[in-house]
């Protein structure tokens, strides 16, 4: 039923991977990852996500790129949004931070150097641990298409940008093997809307993957008209945050659907791959900007 089934029978047969697969189906945790694309700190701790902090205790942390394609390549290598410890050299950091990965998985011996030479966790669960691998993402700069997907068994980009129910729905979880799953919120992300938000006004902000899709049209039509923007005023900043605020609480709504769905033995980290400016600075957004709120994120964990 499952195609990764052969694979690891495949896998079984050679020496250096035979223990840890073996063992693979009744010791290593289901790994969901969750993204809430663009959800910046403070506005997921006003939003007071119940259901998601029963997981622990939420940190501020910092994510390693200011938009989503950078920042969810980081992630897969396992680069998760750091502390930002001060005397502390790099390389010790990420030692300590990599360790982390033994209770996520529910291994000894994981260690950076073990996902030499892809550097990449989808390949390396695939294929060492013997995990069935699958991606729903939101977001068309990380489609199918490109580079992100390598190592998974399952990867879609789903029909809505907003569509976490529909996500949940298509989860699978092979019976014979450990599972690793990543989602990419998109509820969270401009225009912050949610399947239950009434439709309102707001400009179509194109990501880069629409930009490079609409350059020819732009290039074509070089008028001061269209090639200009009214920057938001103060009210309309403070309203994009309040709609923010609501999609991490719709997010919340359906946590528990998800945590019904998950099987024991299964271990989530929420996150986000960056955050949002609302006006701080004279920026709004994210991407070619450098102001602390696009890198602050929250962080929680916990086996559940």
């Amino acid at each position: 039923m499952w195609r990764r089934k052969k694979r690891t029978d495949e896998l079984i047969k050679r020496p250096e991977f035979a223990e840890s697969i073996q063992r693979s189906d009744s010791r290593h945790n289901h790994f969901i990852l969750l993204i809430l694309d663009s959800c910046r700190f403070d506005t997921f701790m006003e939003a007071e996500p119940t259901t998601i902090l029963r997981l622990g205790r939420p940190e501020k942390r910092f994510s390693y790129a200011s938009w989503t394609a950078p920042s969810h390549y980081n992630l897969l290598m396992g680069l998760f949004p750091h502390c930002n410890p001060t005397r502390v050299f790099a390389s010790d950091y990420y030692k300590k931070d990599f360790l982390q990965f033994n209770k996520r998985f529910d291994t000894q011996n994981f260690e950076f150097k073990k996902l030499i030479p892809n550097l990449y966790l989808p390949i390396f669960l695939r294929d060492t641990l013997g995990y069935y691998t699958a991606a729903r993402v939101s977001l068309p700069v990380i489609n199918p298409s490109t580079i992100l997907n390598r190592g998974f068994d399952s990867y879609v980009l789903m029909e809505k940008h907003n569509d976490l129910a529909g996500m949940i729905e298509t989860m699978d979880f092979p019976p014979d093997q450990p599972s690793f799953h990543l989602l990419n919120i998109g509820e969270t992300h401009y225009p912050y809307a949610t399947p239950k938000n009434p439709p309102v006004k707001l400009p179509h902000l194109h990501g880069v993957h629409g930009v490079f899709k609409h350059l020819e049209d732009e290039l074509a039509d070089s008028s001061e008209q269209h090639s200009t923007r009214n920057f938001f005023d103060a009210q309309e900043l403070i309203a994009l945050r309040e709609r923010q605020l609501k999609a991490v609480k719709y997010v919340d709504s359906l946590i528990d659907i998800l945590l019904e769905k998950i099987p024991p033995n299964s271990f989530l980290t929420v996150t986000s791959d960056h955050g949002e400016c609302f006006g701080e600075g004279g920026f709004f957004g994210h991407g070619p900007i450098m102001h602390e709120k696009v890198f602050e994120v929250p962080f929680i964990e916990g086996r559940l």
